[in-house]
């Protein structure tokens, strides 16, 4: 057992964009397909199913690549972690990595961008930051 399962799901993810896989599986969680959705909306991922093969769900991520086979998510890093929280107010989300990286955040409504807490003027958690 997972002590972090989102760290779990974005470890996969990054290890599947290094091996080149065209697809990776992890274990479904509510939490888990709204990060990939936003990481979908967002443009890092191709696409995301969510099957249920035998008792448990299962969350199948297709990743995206360019032309050339280089992947389109360049780093996906685990902000908060469960023995540090980092929690920001809407005034201290800034654009980073001159607005090319995009950080997800979980908040009282729910999970989204930071452009989308910042619009909304919410603040949260940082769960992961990609760019």
């Amino acid at each position: 057992m997972h002590s972090d399962p989102i760290a779990d799901l974005l470890t996969r993810i990054r290890n599947g964009y290094h091996g080149r896989l065209s697809s990776v599986e992890a274990p479904y969680s509510k939490v888990k397909e709204e990060i990939v959705r936003i990481l979908k909306n967002e443009g890092f991922l191709s696409d995301y199913e969510v099957s249920s093969d035998g008792k448990f769900r299962i969350l199948r991520v297709h990743l995206r690549y360019d032309g050339q086979r280089r992947p389109v998510l360049r780093e996906i890093k685990r902000v908060s972690k469960p023995g540090l929280r980092i929690y920001k107010s809407a005034s201290e989300l800034r654009p980073r990595r001159s607005g090319l990286a995009t950080q997800i955040l979980t908040t009282n409504q729910g999970v989204m961008t930071d452009r989308d807490a910042r619009k909304r003027r919410l603040g949260g958690e940082v769960i992961c930051e990609v760019w």
